[in-house]
């Protein structure tokens, strides 16, 4: 069975309603900044959008990591055979957010 469907349910409520949120202010702040382009704004002002929203995916992500670490990493850790894997998929994720 795979893991990642059998575990589908587990996605924490509270956590995801705030996910959800996180993405529709960030889906806004990406076409405030697709405007900005286009409306040729101020250099400083168009790395600075792009920077907060850099900083809204950071949050983002920190949401989606405590999801998974509360639910399916705990899960993985405490199963015989899947703990490498959870110890895999997070030095992945270590790894990626350090680039």
């Amino acid at each position: 069975m795979d893991t990642h469907t059998t575990l589908r349910f587990m996605l924490d409520q509270k956590l995801k309603k705030r996910a959800v949120h996180r993405s529709r202010i960030l889906e806004g702040q990406m076409k405030g900044l697709a405007q900005a382009i286009e409306a040729e704004k101020y250099c400083v002002d168009l790395l600075l959008q792009s920077l907060s929203i850099q900083q809204s995916l950071k949050s983002l992500n920190c949401l989606l990591l405590e999801n998974h670490l509360k639910t399916h990493a705990k899960h993985q850790l405490q199963k015989k055979g899947e703990d490498d894997k959870a110890i895999k998929e997070l030095i992945r994720i270590f790894s990626l957010s350090n680039k």
